[in-house]
């Protein structure tokens, strides 16, 4: 049966906007038509790309005839642009994080479910061939019961100022965290500094909790002179590491351990590393693939708005946290 095409619409043509369009572009039976941002001055590299239509109007999208929208726009605009999307009919694809609030995603799901179309977040790590066979261990139970996990995030910049580090480089391991448990922190604990600019902290660390005794740490950063993506899974079987920046090896699998003795004493075990062969395919294309798929068939995509609605609420609860415990700092001060 010969596929309709689906027309998409990008909002934001800065940094992310242009390879979603890249991928929407790939794939069969689907175009991009319209693009808008802001900013003229951005759009004018599309002066030579005959068939999309550029503006400075977002609102000229939600009239169109396109099928979807996508939203790389500014984290405090994401709520407004996917409202009048999907109040105008329009699948929508939104970047991470979904929403600046709570009550803004449930507004959002709640939204897209009344009008019966695809809501869907940029959680391009569940789409990996590398995380998704991280699933796969997790759940075979290969690596035992686990323990704890640990993320580190970091890199010198991209800094921001419409939010800090934790709203945008947090989402993706939080994201990942949720994929791979299938379950979510019960306490939170944050430590946050702001160094370059006022308000906005650019280096954190965050401490999730939950109910079985597990415990989640993720690091992330602005500041620092390596670009890391690491996650680190301890079992009591196996340990494995995760690397996103390391294509040939991206995982490794840890035959080792430790045990306690009935005297007690710890004793070690050591084994072989294990480096399984993972077919590669983007991770950004398999994601553009799913939302496709979803527009056509009415099935919700693996990172649907309700998972990105989980997302934002760990979020929040780490930025309530923050809050506190800056209050806590004032009070002691005065």
């Amino acid at each position: 049966m010969q596929l309709r095409d689906l027309r998409f619409g990008v909002i934001g043509w800065g940094y992310w906007g242009p390879k979603v369009a890249r991928n929407l572009e790939a794939l069969p039976h689907a175009s991009v038509t319209m693009v808008a941002d802001l900013d003229a001055r951005r759009l004018q590299t599309l002066a030579m790309q005959p068939g999309i239509r550029a503006t400075t109007q977002p609102e000229e999208l939600f009239r169109s005839d396109i099928d979807g929208v996508v939203i790389a726009a500014p984290v405090r605009a994401h709520y407004q642009l996917a409202r009048e999307a999907l109040l105008h009919g329009k699948h929508v694809l939104v970047e991470k994080p979904l929403t600046a609030s709570v009550a803004e995603a449930e507004q959002l799901v709640e939204l897209a479910r009344t009008q019966g179309r695809i809501l869907m977040v940029g959680h391009t790590f569940e789409y990996s061939p590398a995380v998704n066979e991280l699933k796969k261990l997790v759940e075979s139970g290969d690596l035992g019961k686990i323990y704890c996990i640990e993320a580190e995030r970091v890199n010198l910049g991209l800094f921001r100022s419409d939010i800090n580090v934790i709203w945008d480089l947090a989402p993706h391991d939080i994201s990942i965290l949720l994929y791979l448990l299938g379950k979510k922190p019960e306490r939170v604990k944050v430590q946050a500094h702001a160094h370059l600019q006022p308000q906005i902290e650019d280096v954190a660390h965050l401490d999730l909790g939950f109910a079985d005794g597990m415990n989640a740490h993720i690091h992330v950063s602005w500041l620092h002179p390596c670009k890391i993506r690491r996650v680190t899974i301890i079992g009591d079987l196996r340990m494995v590491v995760y690397d996103d920046t390391n294509p040939s090896e991206m995982l490794k699998i840890y035959n080792k351990g430790a045990d306690v003795d009935a005297d007690p004493v710890v004793s070690y075990r050591y084994g072989a590393v294990t480096i399984p062969h993972i077919d590669w395919e983007e991770p950004l294309h398999l994601e553009c693939e799913d939302f496709a798929r979803a527009i056509r068939t009415g099935q919700p995509p693996r990172a649907s708005g309700e998972v990105g609605l989980e997302v934002v609420r760990v979020l929040s609860m780490v930025q309530d946290a923050l809050i506190q415990q800056e209050k806590q700092k004032i009070a002691v001060q005065l």
